[in-house]
């Protein structure tokens, strides 16, 4: 099967979409189909992926985000569709791609995969000491109209976990598949522990190996809310009974203030994105726990990974992380609450350290793969271009 992606966030040098595409590449050709995403990007070009590849449009640079750029002009955007005549077309964002695909004249059916919920990630979380999320869903009822007008023109909507697919199904949105993502339990594993490793982030942190080490990963945007997470664990460190060291993985357009956030905590330090997936792995692997702090997110990937690491996890009452937190190895909070966080994240390390580590490895085996997410998508696009034919 041939499955072209109208990626509008899709960027070399982007977050966890970029993780997924490129995931998303290795399993097509591993499943036998052809892949190929259309992306924009500051020019035109062609990159060969497997048996597809990425193509880049040349569009506009998106203002807030450097990294990103914006669809404009349809014509090139369906003049490929029209060379690649693919089976199914997906479109990855309810923004100008998915428009550019809906108008798209050709008979290949269409599905939109929803990485994303705007109104959890932005006026959920600015608005949240006034309103209720319930609240706020009804000021942007407008949003929601929107929505179901976009995604009526295509023939199924898929979401990465249940948390997105339950949100999407109260708004009034038809026809929607969750397709629980997964993550590469091959290179995620508890077997990536370096204890090497763990002292030397700890000394970069100021602390012995008989403090604990505590790690926060993905990218700096608001959203993620890295500053309440380095407070709470600023505040649990106070009430421990050994030191915590803070080791945050990323960079953003929220750098400054967390770095401004990170200099009140002598133990915090902030290490680069790592793009290498076995380094990352290490890093997961040789910690003692993952602080989370971001309730919008549709799945949770870097929570994910941690889990298949072998490392618990704290994170919030919204957003995927719900579904995936296992008791044994979790700890929840009410979502954008500093103390209510703190206090998780002190539940979590007060628990009898060798029997958190052994239930971690033991939860570890029942993370689901990736491969069997993209098998599960394949064969869900599959059965809608058949119905198309039929």
């Amino acid at each position: 099967m041939r499955v072209v992606d109208v990626a509008e966030f899709y960027s070399p040098t982007g977050g966890g979409v970029r993780t997924y595409i490129d995931r998303k590449f290795e399993a097509a050709t591993q499943l036998g189909h052809e892949l190929f995403v259309i992306a924009p990007g500051p020019s035109d070009a062609f990159e060969a992926r497997g048996a597809g590849g990425v193509i880049q449009v040349r569009a506009p640079a998106l203002p807030v985000d450097a990294n990103y750029h914006m669809f404009w002009d349809a014509a090139p955007v369906h003049g490929w569709l029209d060379r690649l005549a693919p089976d199914l077309v997906e479109a990855s964002s309810p923004w100008r791609g998915a428009w550019i695909v809906a108008c798209w004249a050709g008979v290949a059916p269409r599905a939109m995969f929803m990485h994303a919920d705007p109104v959890a990630s932005y006026p959920q979380r600015w608005l949240a000491p006034l309103a209720s999320p319930q609240r706020i869903d009804r000021l942007f009822d407008w949003f929601w109209s929107y929505l179901r007008g976009l995604t009526g023109r295509f023939s199924s909507v898929v979401t990465g976990g249940p948390w997105l697919s339950d949100r999407l199904g109260r708004q009034g949105i038809d026809a929607v598949t969750s397709v629980p993502l997964g993550v590469d339990r091959d290179a995620f594993s508890p077997a990536s522990r370096d204890e090497r490793l763990r002292l030397a982030l700890l000394d970069a942190c100021g602390l012995s190996g008989a403090a604990r080490l505590v790690l926060g990963v993905g990218r700096f945007h608001p959203e993620k809310r890295w500053p309440m997470v380095i407070e709470a664990v600023t505040r649990a460190s106070a009430g421990a009974g050994a030191p915590i060291g803070l080791v945050l993985v990323g960079d953003g357009i929220d750098r400054k203030r967390v770095q401004r956030a990170a200099a009140s905590n002598p133990h915090a330090r902030i290490l680069p994105p790592i793009r290498d997936r076995a380094l990352l792995a290490a890093h997961l692997a040789s910690a003692d726990a993952l602080v989370h702090g971001c309730e919008s997110e549709t799945f949770g990937l870097i929570p994910a990974e941690a889990m298949a690491s072998g490392l618990p996890v704290v994170g919030p009452d919204r957003g995927g992380f719900v579904h995936l937190a296992q008791p044994e190895i979790s700890e929840v909070y009410r979502a954008g609450d500093v103390g209510a966080a703190a206090a998780a994240l002190g539940r979590l390390l007060a628990r009898d350290p060798l029997a958190l580590k052994v239930a971690a490895i033991e939860a570890a085996v029942r993370v689901r793969r990736d491969i069997d997410h993209f098998a599960d998508l394949f064969d869900h696009y599959r059965s809608i271009a058949a119905g198309v034919r039929a």
